[in-house]
């Protein structure tokens, strides 16, 4: 069984909250491995981090690059978690303990487990729970930064998705991937990209002729950030790659990989893991209207419930819903549709709402309930079953634009923030 935190949350293993770090300061034994503008990475954090990097790896750590280059692997991806997290801080992102407690029951939900089993499985793996806790905190907030980031400098238009729905076959065949890289630096010089050119191509010699398969090659080679997950990419549509790369692709079967390719990081090989073809996507739909009276600090939550009782009574007792709901309901989005909701699909208004409709006929009116937002009414119209593949091949040719755009844009952000940054290694070497 691969390890929980390998699932759930390897790139968060790579940095110690500042407890942990807090704690290792007292060791005698410890060092400083690198200085990161004011902050500092011990010598007793890499160790941790490679450790669970070789707790991973623990059937086939031949495999692995020596402990050397390890290290400085390791150590980076902490130089830069730990950039991010400073970066996300300073911009005022947060995020909340109750947050941190939801995602935390998502990954015990997700490898069906309790919260008590999940602590326990973390201690059998030497991790401490207020230490994975933190950890997860913080690549929480470096998703929010990445999200924060995008949203704000990327935007896609429909001309974009006509475009590209016109000139290329969106939604029918998916790839699963990976990727190994060599990386050359901005502005390389002749020698550097000749010694690139020559690493990538005894890389995908050496996996040729069955030296080593193409994951433990990732893994002891490449110097993208997915390197210690095995080059791991997943599954994309054969469009949310890069044009450099597609045709080849095509054109192989799975497992076989693509000869080096040159692009704006450095030298790549790409593999071709398996092929499959995208499904017709059809969904459930419901059509309803609501009505919905908040809470406030002139309106209390008895007052509310008796409100929306009698608009209730109201209703059962034969006046028009849609007439009731544009005189009283306190839901700007439908209130001047006379509560009509539209066709949605199930969770798209929240689980209190969902909860009502899968007990509802059709023609149905609900019993008051209370969500977030306040007390509900809510009448069932309709239920249908709705092929949403068009629908969905715009907002994958969306999608497709804004990764390459936000792919692009956020790697220019790292590479800035790592130039801007005071960092110094103290690794042999380093």
């Amino acid at each position: 069984m691969k390890s929980l935190i390998a699932a759930a949350l390897l790139a968060s293993l790579l940095a110690l909250s500042p407890g942990a770090r807090a704690q290792s300061a007292t060791a005698p034994v410890d060092s400083i491995v690198a200085v990161i503008n004011e902050d500092v990475i011990l010598r007793s954090e890499l160790d941790r981090a490679v450790a669970n990097i070789l707790a991973q790896f623990n059937s086939s750590q031949q495999q692995l690059p020596p402990r050397d280059v390890l290290e400085k692997q390791v150590l980076e991806r902490l130089v830069m978690l730990r950039l991010q997290v400073a970066r996300a801080k300073d911009s005022g992102i947060r995020v909340s303990d109750a947050e941190v407690q939801q995602a935390v029951a998502g990954i015990a939900t997700q490898n069906k487990m309790t919260a008590d089993e999940l602590r326990a499985r973390l201690v059998t793996e030497g991790i401490g729970y207020e230490e994975f806790v933190a950890n997860l905190r913080d690549e929480m907030l470096v998703q929010r930064l990445r999200q924060r980031f995008i949203q704000s400098r990327v935007q896609v238009s429909e001309g974009e998705v006509d475009q590209l729905l016109a000139t290329r076959d969106i939604g029918n065949k998916e790839v699963h991937l990976a990727m190994i890289q060599v990386a050359l630096p901005e502005g390389a010089t002749p020698a550097q990209i000749r010694e690139g050119a020559e690493k990538i191509n005894g890389i995908k010699s050496a996996i040729e002729r069955g030296e080593m398969d193409f994951r433990s090659a990732a893994v002891r080679y490449s110097q993208a950030g997915n390197a210690l997950e095995g080059g791991e990419i997943g599954w994309r549509g054969i469009d949310a790659i890069p044009p450099a790369f597609a045709t080849l692709i095509r054109n192989l079967q799975p497992g076989q990989i693509t000869e080096p390719v040159r692009g704006a990081s450095g030298f790549q090989i790409i593999q071709l893991v398996d092929v499959r073809e995208a499904q017709a996507q059809k969904v459930t739909q419901y059509n309803a209207q609501d009505i919905l009276v908040r809470t406030s600090d002139v309106v209390s939550v008895e007052q509310a419930r008796q409100k929306i009782q009698a608009l209730r009574d109201r209703i059962a007792a034969g006046e028009d819903f849609a007439k009731v709901a544009k005189e009283s309901s306190d839901d700007t989005l439908t209130r001047a549709k006379g509560g009509d909701m539209g066709w949605f699909q199930i969770d798209q208004w929240g689980g209190a709402v969902a909860n009502q409709l899968q007990q509802l006929a059709d023609g149905e009116l609900s019993p008051v309930f209370q969500s977030d937002a306040g007390f509900h009414l809510i009448k069932r119209l309709g239920k249908r079953e709705q092929d949403v593949t068009d629908e969905n091949r715009r907002n994958q040719a969306r999608s497709i634009i804004g990764e390459r755009k936000g792919d692009e844009e956020y790697e220019r952000f790292l590479r800035q923030l790592r130039s801007e940054a005071f960092v110094e290694s103290r690794l042999a070497g380093g």
